[in-house]
């Protein structure tokens, strides 16, 4: 019995799925950028003025950090006030300061200068004019400050005219004024060469100095100030509002406020309450976290309109190329590689427009701070960084617009 041999059937041959290897994908990006690239520039430019300003603003916070630091130590670092606390232990003194005050506290170490001042309480219906004119007329409502030569030394004041009265002025109780620049005018002194004089009350004083600007106690710009011994002379000792202004050296301010009290008056050092300048690296350290928390906000808007600006473009661009992605889906694109083609896309958009902007923030830092006289400050972090920001904004600006673009069928494409 014959049996008819049979050939065994082949096996059906399978569809291998297709692939986009990477160089593909690199290559098919950069093709969809460079076709049209007026767009591609515009739609970078988002993520340039995102990260431009990201990088700008962080840079400038630390430069304008460091510049605080300096402030800090040059100013708020280097003073002391004392006040005059011996009405609350002993009513019955009237003045806690000695004469020599300001000797004392300036023979220690790291003290520049140190002077006590007060408000000269005037009575009622006592002004300050510019004329000898009677029964008040004329007169203006203007504080006087009774303060020693050493104040005016340490609120570090600059001139416009004349000179500030000194040690000899205190000790002979001269009846000396120094005014603002402000106050003169209003006072309608132009010049000191005629020796002008101001009235406080019926007492005259001669202007011998006129002041444009102090480094501290601002308020003696719209004051007059006197000397403190001609102004005990004249309106009596005052009862316990006085104060001390010390100006430091860098660094000897807490030490000095320590032992201002003891040298003014070892018997009773309770009488002087001395307050050292706050902690300048805490203070700055508060100033500059405020300074970055607000800058970073501001940075993180500017890369939200960016990747924005991405997402829409990136939008349309899928709209427009419906045809195109169409044509890949019908020759074996799968749905992922038109997502990693646009992903891709925008992702290679994010991280140019994030090295254009790293380049124009960093110049932009520069620039200011060579224009104001700053050292630029910049971290190496945030220039590292930045166009790896770009990059992820990109890639996160074109996630929806690749999944709308995966979503579109062959056939329906193909009609359009």
């Amino acid at each position: 019995m014959n049996i008819p041999f049979r050939r065994a059937a082949r096996p059906a041959r399978t569809v291998r799925p297709s692939r986009l290897p990477l160089r593909d994908l690199v290559s098919e990006a950069l093709a969809g950028i460079l076709q049209r690239p007026a767009r591609s520039a515009l739609t970078s430019v988002g993520t340039v003025l995102g990260v431009g300003t990201f990088v700008a603003i962080l840079g400038l916070t630390a430069t304008a950090s460091s510049q605080i630091d300096e402030r800090f130590n040059a100013l708020s670092a280097t003073e002391v006030n004392v006040e005059d606390v011996s009405r609350e232990q002993n009513p019955y003194v009237p003045l806690g300061f000695p004469a020599d005050a300001d000797r004392r506290v300036e023979q220690l170490n790291g003290v520049a200068h140190a002077g006590v001042y007060w408000p000269v309480e005037l009575g009622a219906g006592t002004g300050v004019r510019a004329a000898p004119v009677g029964d008040g007329a004329g007169s203006e409502q203007i504080p006087v400050v009774a303060a020693s030569s050493g104040v005016l030394r340490a609120a570090g004041p600059t001139l416009e005219q004349g000179t500030l009265f000194n040690s000899w002025h205190d000790r002979t109780r001269q009846r000396v004024a120094v005014i603002g620049a402000g106050m003169a005018s209003r006072l309608g002194i132009g010049t000191l060469e005629t020796q002008p004089a101001i009235f406080i009350g019926e007492k005259a004083f001669v202007v011998v100095g006129i002041v444009d600007d102090v480094r501290r106690k601002p308020d003696i710009l719209l004051s007059v100030v006197v000397p403190r011994s001609t102004a005990q002379e004249v309106w009596g000792t005052p009862r316990g509002n006085a104060q001390m202004l010390i100006s430091t050296r860098v660094g000897a301010a807490p030490q000095v406020a320590r032992e201002a009290p003891v040298a003014l008056d070892p018997a009773h050092a309770e009488y002087f309450k001395a307050t050292p300048p706050p902690d300048p690296k805490a203070l700055r350290n508060e100033v500059g976290s405020d300074l970055d928390q607000l800058f970073l906000l501001l940075a993180v808007i500017c890369l939200l309109i960016g990747s924005i600006g991405i997402a829409n473009t990136t939008l349309v661009a899928v709209l427009e190329r419906t045809g195109e992605i169409g044509l890949r889906r019908a020759l074996g694109a799968r749905g992922r590689h038109i997502t990693a083609q646009f992903l891709a896309e925008s992702g290679v958009l994010g991280g140019l427009g994030g090295l254009a902007g790293t380049s124009l923030g960093t110049l932009t830092v520069v620039g200011v701070a060579v224009a104001r006289q700053w050292t630029p400050v910049l971290h190496p972090a945030v220039v590292a960084s930045a166009p790896a920001i770009g990059l992820a904004t990109g890639v996160l600006a074109g996630v929806y617009p690749a999944w709308r673009a995966s979503r579109i069928q062959p056939v329906e494409a193909l009609r359009r």
